[in-house]
């Protein structure tokens, strides 16, 4: 049993496209509400959690139903493709009432992309355990997560090149540069997938064997799962939703320069997915999670030592990358080992309902300390989350995976 390498990228494509948006978002939007519509911290962090509000709702919603479809394309496909279409039209109008500074119509376009991209982000999610044997998911999750790092990487790299060193930038260019990346990502995934055909029809159900009936014990980890999940993503969002207003104000950066910090990171985690996966069918999932955990709680905690910017800070997220590559490649199978095969969008659905409820709090809460008390409280704020997620995850006790193929089988073939 091997890997399919290539495909997996292909597939990959989807997931590619959606982290190209959010990292744009995540730090582009913040700066727009604060600088050109004059919207406080606090408010900031609520009209940066609306998209998981809407998640909350959609994103099981679009799973569930990503289940029960069976056309042409596939299950997945169409929902990828409307999705895709409808965030870049909607996406494009953003600079336009930007600069009309016109916040109803900035508001209006914004919520119709966080819309557009509820429709698939779930769908292009499942369709990476729809088409990859149980074992070798944690390895097909790296690629996925690999995938979405690039598209990361592409946003910082068009924002640092970009985004002109002047008080009050226009943002435009990149958002184009982010519509031709998802528009391209998508169009090479419908020329090249045939998900109906690769779609892996041996796992049946009926196999007792896995854990994916939802016993009282497994149902007790899929919460403290769930629990962790939404623990860590109190203490990462913060960070990566205020970082961009922090490195300016705190460390003095200017333009698009606040981008290199989190550019090593997402490079840290591009280097490490791939062995992460290989270390995790060794060691466990759940080990090599709490290693990640220890290691973004490391980060926060350096990181809230620096008073102005040190190139050291780079080393900090260096391992902030690394850390949350480790929970990221291993999170999200354990979910779908718990899972029952027919179900897999619908418990794709829950796992991102949990990150999307702590992604509805934290923008708010750290943007009210942020406010109200210090920048300086940023780092501190998601390091006692990251701690809290550690314990929920020691009672974690399901979703490893079973007994995988040798070494020699879990290398990519060409």
């Amino acid at each position: 049993m091997k890997l399919n390498v290539k495909r997996t990228i292909l597939v990959g494509l989807a997931f590619m496209s959606i982290s190209t948006f959010w990292q744009m978002y995540d730090n582009l939007i913040p700066l727009i509400l604060q600088n050109t519509f004059h919207v406080g911290e606090t408010w900031t962090g609520a009209i940066m959690a609306i998209d998981n509000v809407l998640a909350l709702f959609l994103l099981p919603l679009f799973g569930h139903l990503s289940d029960k479809v069976d056309t042409k394309l596939g299950r997945r496909t169409p929902f990828i493709l409307s999705g895709t279409f409808l965030a870049i039209l909607f996406m494009l109008l953003i600079p336009v009432a930007v600069r009309q500074e016109n916040f109803i119509f900035f508001f209006i376009a914004l919520g119709g992309v966080l819309l557009s991209l509820s429709i698939y982000r779930s769908p292009a999610v499942a369709l990476m355990p729809d088409v990859t044997p149980k074992p070798l998911r944690s390895m097909g999750n790296a690629i996925i997560n690999l995938m979405g790092s690039i598209g990361g990487m592409l946003s910082l790299v068009l924002i640092m090149f970009l985004v002109p060193k002047v008080e009050n930038p226009d943002y435009s260019k990149v958002f184009y540069g982010v519509a031709v990346i998802m528009a391209l990502a998508v169009i090479i995934l419908l020329l090249t997938i045939r998900e109906n055909s690769l779609r892996i029809k041996d796992e049946k159900e009926e196999d007792v064997s896995y854990e994916g009936d939802m016993d009282p014990p497994t149902r007790r980890s899929f919460r403290f799962l769930l629990a962790s999940v939404f623990f860590w993503f109190l203490a990462y969002n913060a960070i990566i939703t205020a970082f961009s207003r922090y490195a300016i104000r705190v460390w003095n950066f200017v333009g698009g320069g606040f981008a290199s910090a989190q550019l090593v990171a997402f490079g840290a985690a591009m280097i490490a997915f791939i062995p992460i996966g290989i270390i995790a069918s060794k060691v466990g999932r759940k080990k090599t999670i709490m290693v990640g955990i220890s290691l973004i709680a490391l980060s926060y905690a350096w990181g809230f030592t620096f008073q102005t910017f040190s190139p050291l800070v780079y080393l900090v997220f260096m391992i902030k990358g690394i850390g949350w590559a480790a929970i990221n490649v291993n999170s999200f199978p354990m979910v779908v080992e718990m899972s029952r095969v027919r179900d897999i969008g619908k418990y794709t659905g829950y796992y991102y309902t949990a990150s999307m409820a702590a992604q509805i709090i934290t923008p708010v809460l750290s943007g009210a300390l942020l406010e109200h008390v210090s920048y300086r409280t940023l780092f501190p704020y998601s390091l006692f989350f990251a701690l809290v997620a550690m314990a929920t995850m020691s009672q974690v006790k399901h979703g490893d995976s079973k007994p995988t193929p040798k070494l020699e089988e879990m290398i990519p073939d060409d």
